[in-house]
């Protein structure tokens, strides 16, 4: 279910003495390992909660204990930023720290390629422990679950393929079969964008025709009799390794349709932000589809909308023209 309520912020202002020069130092480090964004050079800001409350209260202890002085403060944004602004601000934040963690991965991945004996598979095995502990604590402070979360976990599965104790099924082969994919209920994540907003058209139009979509908050949502999860975290369609949650749905199409390619390809662009494609559809579709997100705070809203605009750029692509006057 989307989240109608406002936003609560806890904002810490301090002031530091010039002297000790670690002092800064440290108290930098301690917010960021708090997952703590920075507004304008003032403020440090975390979604208020108990857990949140209580970190900001050791930072401000340390403040205080090195000779500097500052508040806490709780409240919802009036003006300068709204709760969107500011979430994608944490979201920004997160996906600098996922995108790092996402080329360590596929350097492991290339060196595991070239390197398949026992000792190499045991140094592979300590590396993945590794990356998989820092994926946690980056998880840990990943408020708003940015995207980056999604690949980094498909990344890690590519990987860990190259394990001699991990099993090589393939995703796909545990997907149901497509006359299984009738009627159900498809949970994402609430506050949709781009390659939730095109998958659930392509699930609407070419794999389940009478889908109904659900959204929630709970990143580890587990799904109910029924149910079916898409481009979250352990959903049963979703990211994997470089491809987007749309190209991996785009596999249960039977047939192969070059406008849906196309379509795939923007997607791509937009959600992946490697730019594999250069689809030069792709500013404009961004544009049209921020102005979507802009204006539409129902997730309902924002995939009946945006239906319309995949259904025209449908049409664009494969040359079929309404007649309709």
């Amino acid at each position: 279910m989307n989240e109608s309520a406002a936003q609560r912020w806890l904002l810490l202002a301090f002031q530091l003495p010039s002297q000790p020069g670690y002092l800064r130092v440290k108290i930098w480090r301690r917010l960021q390992s708090l997952g703590a964004v920075s507004f304008r050079n003032a403020l440090y800001v975390l979604p208020a909660s108990e857990a949140a409350e209580e970190d900001f209260a050791w930072v401000l202890r340390e403040v205080h204990e090195g000779g500097g002085e500052g508040a806490i403060f709780q409240a919802n944004l009036l003006e300068g930023i709204d709760d969107a602004g500011m979430r994608a601000l944490f979201d920004a934040a997160r996906e600098e720290d996922y995108a790092a963690l996402a080329e360590e991965l596929r350097a492991l991945t290339a060196t595991a390629e070239r390197r398949r004996n026992r000792p190499a598979a045991s140094m592979l095995a300590a590396d993945i422990s590794r990356l998989r502990s820092r994926l946690a604590d980056i998880e840990a402070i990943d408020f708003f679950n940015a995207n980056g979360r999604e690949i980094v976990h498909a990344l890690l599965r590519q990987v860990e393929q190259h394990l001699p104790v991990v099993s090589s099924e393939s995703r796909m082969a545990t997907a149901k079969a497509e006359t299984e994919l009738r009627a159900r209920t498809w949970v994402t994540r609430a506050h949709v964008k781009v390659d939730r907003m095109a998958s659930a058209w392509l699930v609407r139009r070419r794999i389940d025709p009478e889908a109904t979509f659900r959204f929630v908050t709970d990143r580890d949502y587990r799904p109910a009799k029924g149910e079916v999860r898409f481009d979250m975290y352990a959903g049963e369609f979703t990211h994997d390794a470089d491809r987007c949650t749309f190209e991996v749905l785009l596999d249960l199409v039977p047939e192969k349709d070059p406008a849906l390619q196309a379509i795939a390809e923007i997607v791509h662009d937009l959600d992946i932000k490697d730019r594999k494609y250069e689809r030069e559809e792709a500013a404009g579709v961004r544009q049209l589809l921020e102005g979507i997100i802009a204006s539409s705070d129902r997730d309902e809203d924002r995939l009946e909308r945006s239906a319309m605009l995949f259904d025209d750029l449908y049409r664009s692509f494969s040359g079929v023209r309404d007649r309709k006057r």
